[in-house]
């Protein structure tokens, strides 16, 4: 940059900071006149002026040049906060020790040295209220207008209720005024956040609503756990106003929210569980620098290749007979990928892909899923579900594939549909067919949130539609979970294997099916009947009243994680299965759905047969057991 160039710049900078460095020098003796007036009650006596006119100049030097040196000048102070505020505090600290310690030297004690230390931090009050007075009048300002807009209760008194409260203080264009804050740690009821009080814990939220007339209700503890959403919601669906979370921060993370990080409450968040704490050290070590293979890129399936890929696979195989589901799925993957375009039926093509491919983890997930689709279609069911299933087990024991995981159902437990009896056998095949020592299980589950065809989703495209919201069965109830818990389960199950299993996810209470349709109609902001009408349609074929996730001949037990149940289910002989599913595929293959339904709960009834001799079995030790240990007692 050229020499004048500079020294223009220069000069314009001084230029802008002479009227400040004018009234930091007119503050600055101020203070100490006005210290010294009242140090010595008005009465000032001549050795004691003589003093201050000596001492004021060499003040006005030592307060100029620390605030210039801490950067006082150059600043826009309309936008400055708490690190200009410390530059304030530090250049005035400076100033007065600076002058302490000359007053041992240059002058007489006739300037007392508490006019010295006061008036320091006098001068340092006048100078920062000079540089601030912008924000602070500025602040006023903006609470008197803000006070007509929408009046909103704070759940949450930490740092992100902080920093959400000030920038909606700050801001004029969102309307939001916050006038009441909520908390449960009891020690922080009865203080204010710049200036809004904290009245209670959440069983206090509808009187704080009712007396702070707030109309809106914001949800701003990071992370809160399914109770704390659900004591909120039903205080703001008593008081009648609508709920909003602040989503995407940390509490560890200070003035990160904003109102841009506030979205409406999503019925998914009123379902979800407490986050789940993953073994992520132990799933690393049996996916890492190995070829992970994914049969479906559904939502389950594509969610599995999205976790894995973030555990330094070696290659993550997504396998799909849906072109446009592998592509979106293998999209977002930050890992090497291979797309495989396959049908699971094509048991000549999956041997010649394991064959090439040679994966060392794979996670079925290809399926039918559809419940009252598949009654109607019974061999397309058997196809995939049973024989697909078949195909890719068949595959991976030739290929020595270490661990094989099949993604089941709820609906597989006392099956009462064709999509639940055909999951039911896929267990019983990897059950069976298992070579000995291998770490082959199956993983079952309940409904996914959000997946294609369930019924979050369809309810939603109701509300919007205008309804009406068609419900079943009054009493029918489903347990939930997003699937991104359940794969992280599922991963966290894949290490708990020893063979010849079936893992249980705890699911959580079963959720009633029509309060489900109810609340997500009063979370669109509308009325329950009136704008939105519930009808009940009855039952559909193959619909249970209520789904279970174990069997009652099923021993349960616990695992290292709380969330993962080991069940030890009742196996069909081999030659039972193996005959049963050579019939399933001869009807299938000449499309009598009628005979392949009546021979997929054929096969069905054989297991309960044997799960009925297995209860009556495990009845009778147990009864012995009772009886030696009371013969023990006596």
């Amino acid at each position: 940059m050229p020499i004048g160039k500079k020294i223009s710049q220069l000069v314009v900078r001084v230029r802008a900071s002479v009227p400040l460095l004018a009234m930091d020098a007119l503050l600055a003796a101020a203070a100490y006149c006005l210290v010294l007036l009242l140090r010595v009650n008005g009465e000032v006596a001549n050795a004691q002026w003589h003093a201050f006119r000596l001492f004021i100049p060499l003040a006005l030097v030592v307060h100029l040049v620390a605030n210039r040196v801490a950067g006082l000048y150059g600043q826009m102070w309309r936008y400055a906060g708490i690190a200009e505020a410390r530059r304030v505090i530090a250049a005035g600290f400076a100033s007065g020790a600076i002058l302490l310690a000359a007053s041992f030297l240059l002058w007489n004690t006739h300037m007392p040295r508490s006019v010295i230390a006061l008036g320091a931090l006098v001068a340092t009050f006048f100078l920062g209220g000079v540089r601030f007075q912008s924000r602070l009048f500025a602040f006023n300002r903006g609470l008197t207008r803000q006070r007509s807009g929408i009046r909103v209760a704070v759940v949450g008194a930490g740092e992100v209720s902080a920093s959400l409260v000030r920038e909606m203080l700050n801001r004029t264009n969102e309307g939001l005024v916050p006038v009441v804050l909520i908390d449960e740690d009891v020690r922080k009821h009865g203080l204010a956040i710049r200036g809004v009080p904290v009245v209670g814990g959440t069983r206090h939220l509808s009187h704080a609503i009712r007396k702070y007339g707030a109309q809106q209700v914001v949800l701003a503890v990071p992370n809160a756990d399914r109770a704390l959403i659900q004591r909120v919601a039903a205080a703001a669906d008593h008081a009648n106003v609508p709920l909003r979370m602040v989503t995407g921060v940390n509490d560890d993370e200070p003035g990160a929210p904003s109102v841009r990080n506030v979205r409406n409450l999503r019925i998914e968040d009123l379902l979800g569980r407490n986050q789940v704490v993953t073994d992520l050290d132990s799933v690393r070590a049996a996916v890492e620098a190995r070829t992970v293979l994914i049969t479906g890129a559904g939502s389950i399936g594509s969610e599995i290749a999205q976790q894995v890929a973030q555990l330094e696979p070696d290659l993550v195989v997504l396998l799909d007979h849906d072109e446009t589901h592998i592509h979106d799925a293998a999209a977002s993957l930050n890992a090497p990928t291979t797309q495989v375009l396959a049908d699971v039926r094509d048991r000549e093509l999956i041997s010649d892909v394991f064959t090439q491919l040679r994966p060392n983890v794979v996670f079925h997930a290809a399926a039918h899923k559809h419940v009252p689709l598949l009654e109607e279609h019974p061999c397309e069911a058997i196809t995939t579900n049973v024989l697909g299933t078949a195909n890719v087990l068949d595959a991976a024991i030739a290929a020595d594939v270490e661990r094989f995981v099949f993604i089941s159902t709820d609906k597989a437990v006392r099956p009462t549909s064709v999509m639940g009896a055909s999951k039911w056998i896929g267990e019983q095949l990897v059950l069976s067919r298992a070579p000995a020592g291998a770490r082959y299980c199956s993983v079952r589950f309940g409904n996914v949130l959000g997946s294609r065809g369930s019924v979050i989703p369809t309810f939603t495209r109701q509300i919007d539609g205008g309804g009406p919201v068609t419900v079943t069965n009054p009493s029918m109830t489903r347990f939930f979970m997003s699937a991104h818990e359940a794969v992280q389960l599922v991963l966290q199950a894949s290490v708990f294997v020893e063979g010849g299993e079936v893992f249980m996810l705890e699911m959580g209470s079963p959720i009633n099916i029509r309060e489900l349709a109810e609340r997500m109609i009063r979370l669109s902001g509308r009325t329950v009947g009136s704008e939105v009408p519930i009808r009940i349609t009855g039952m559909r074929p193959g619909e249970k009243l209520h789904e279970e996730l174990c069997a009652p001949d099923e021993r349960a037990e616990p695992t290292a994680h709380e969330s993962i149940v080991r069940l030890q289910p009742v196996a069909l002989p081999a030659e039972v299965l193996d005959d049963g599913v050579r019939e399933l595929a001869q009807l299938a293959c000449s499309r009598r759905d009628f005979d392949v339904t009546c021979a997929l709960f054929d096969l069905v009834a054989a297991g309960a047969d044997r799960r009925l001799s297995n209860l009556v079995d495990v009845g009778a030790v147990e009864h012995m057991e009772t009886m030696e240990r009371s013969e023990e007692g006596r």
